[in-house]
């Protein structure tokens, strides 16, 4: 019901920006009160057109928008605002091309048929850096799949996999687009090896404290089918890593997870 919520919030807010940029019926009764300025008006227009941007932006629709159909947006509201009726009324709907009632429906399986293909096209596009990757010097192939490149081993101090690490990052995509990076210039980033991918918790047993290396990490070492942000599903993920710091597990905590 998001989806029919967010565009029915931002119908409304056309209609109120429309409203308010009109002078007012007053029917001969005195009001005191002042209708906002064009400059309020315009601003808010603005923003209504920031929230639909941020809309469309966060949801799947192709490469730089490019699926995304800008007049039949227009179209699509200016019908609703030039609509007779009462929004409450049943019949309200059926003055429409697309009824509103189908939003969700539509939308959820607009956005199911493109991340079945993008899974599929970011399963195949890593596959194939992975079968490049690995010819490369120095990198390494376990028997899960991850692939690393050790630039420094670090010293003898080295993480479980229950250990907490201290970190500088950097992960990007596979066509060089970074999506996360850690502060250079601030205290490491702590994480628990136990609460992370797959990738993370092998590969940084790897290296010791002041160590460096490269993780090339398959997707189902990843976020696997899950969609986070700019990473797609099924996407192979680079991370450049720098080991500042272990925090090593307790024994006896260590012996008490091990028994629950």
């Amino acid at each position: 019901m998001k989806t029919l919520k967010f565009i029915a919030a931002a119908a409304a807010a056309v209609s109120m920006a429309a409203a308010c940029s009109s002078n007012g019926n007053t029917e001969g009764v005195e009001v005191e009160a002042q209708l906002p300025t064009k400059a309020e008006t315009d601003s808010v227009s603005y923003l209504i057109g920031v929230q639909f941007g941020y809309f469309i932006k966060a949801n799947n629709f192709g490469e730089n928008l490019s699926e995304v159909n800008f007049a039949k947006i227009k179209e699509g509201m200016n019908d609703f605002i030039n609509a007779e009726g009462n929004m409450r009324d049943p019949e309200f709907n059926d003055q429409f091309k697309v009824s509103p009632e189908m939003t969700n429906q539509m939308f959820n399986a607009y956005l199911a048929k493109r991340n079945a293909y993008q899974s599929e096209l970011n399963q195949k596009k890593g596959e194939k850096f992975l079968a490049e990757n690995k010819m490369k010097d120095g990198v390494v192939v376990t028997e899960s799949g991850l692939q690393y490149k050790i630039i420094s081993d670090g010293n003898d101090v080295k993480p479980g996999p229950k250990d907490t690490v201290y970190v500088h990052y950097t992960g990007t995509l596979i066509d060089g687009t970074e999506f996360d990076a850690s502060d250079k210039t601030k205290d490491p980033v702590r994480m628990m090896l136990n609460r992370v991918v797959k990738g993370w918790t092998e590969g940084l047993q790897l290296i010791g404290e002041g160590g460096k290396i490269e993780l090339y990490i398959p997707a189902e070492l990843g976020y696997g089918s899950r969609a986070m942000g700019e990473i797609g599903p099924n996407s192979t993920l680079i991370f450049d890593i720098d080991l500042v710091k272990v925090g090593k597990v307790p024994a006896e905590e260590e012996k008490d997870a091990d028994r629950k």
